[in-house]
């Protein structure tokens, strides 16, 4: 057999065995390798953590609009696949952690707010004062204004912060279970119906927004429901002020928060 022959055969063999399961190759050189970083990939999103981008202004201050946050999908458990079945379960939900979750009234959409109330508690609402199992959630003075500052005069132009102009808000923190975090209300808002009270029954959890007059949380839709839960929001790996004209999950590089990169979510 000639060389040229012994190299065609060469070729041949190998091209074989990228095709053929049952060959080494296919899964070292192979689609076979392919196949299987994708479904690494896959599991990786589906049991630990999976990314997601903030779109509204409900959780202002604490997070940012076109935040990029990685969620932590183990920390509560396992869930069948493509289901709201749980198929093992880790740590309980707290008060004070923000979660991200599937929107009772549309599963296909995702919502993330902060856990105020978990099954059994008593939560009330009135007029800008929180009222959990009959105690006032005290607001605070911030001892430091950085998650104010990130604010910019454009939010408060186009509406993500709520109606009115910077002076018109006030920032406080609040603690909720071992979370100490940053809240925003408007100032001299007077609400003509208080909500509640109202007590969070078993397998729900009852949460709000950050940006308290500017989010449509269990107040309006009522609590959510266990099995609708997805995970907790870890940090922020990637932010930016806008986005690619016409591409509007890409940032553009030109307005990134690099100060915002690995920003924990308190």
């Amino acid at each position: 057999m000639s060389e040229n022959n012994s190299q065609k055969n060469g070729n041949t063999d190998s091209a074989t065995s990228s095709w053929n399961p049952l060959a080494k190759a296919f899964w070292t050189d192979g689609w076979g390798s392919i196949v299987t970083a994708i479904g690494i990939a896959l599991f990786i999103r589906w049991a630990f953590f999976e990314a997601y981008v903030i779109p509204s202004g409900s959780m202002l201050p604490s997070l940012l609009i076109h935040d990029h946050i990685f969620v932590n999908k183990f920390v509560y458990g396992l869930r069948v696949p493509f289901s709201e079945k749980w198929l093992v379960e880790f740590g309980e939900v707290k008060r004070g952690d923000v979660i991200v979750f599937k929107y009772p009234e549309d599963m296909s959409t995702f919502y993330i707010k902060r856990v105020i109330g978990i099954p059994g508690d008593k939560i009330e609402y009135d007029n800008g004062i929180l009222y959990l199992n009959d105690k006032v959630v005290e607001k605070n003075v911030p001892t430091s204004q950085e998650d104010w500052n990130w604010l910019r005069q454009e939010d408060f132009d186009r509406g993500h912060v709520g109606l009115g102009s910077r002076d018109q808000f006030s920032h406080f923190t609040e603690v909720l279970g071992d979370k100490n975090h940053s809240i925003i209300l408007q100032k001299n808002r007077v609400f003509d119906a208080k909500f509640g009270p109202f007590t969070v029954p078993e397998n729900h959890y009852f949460v709000m927004g950050d940006n308290r007059d500017n989010s449509r949380d269990s107040r309006y839709w009522g609590p959510l429901p266990k099995e609708n839960l997805l995970g907790r929001a870890m940090f922020v790996w990637l932010s930016c002020e806008e986005t690619l004209p016409g591409v509007s999950f890409l940032c553009d590089p030109t307005t990134i928060r690099w100060k915002r990169f690995y920003h924990q979510i308190n």
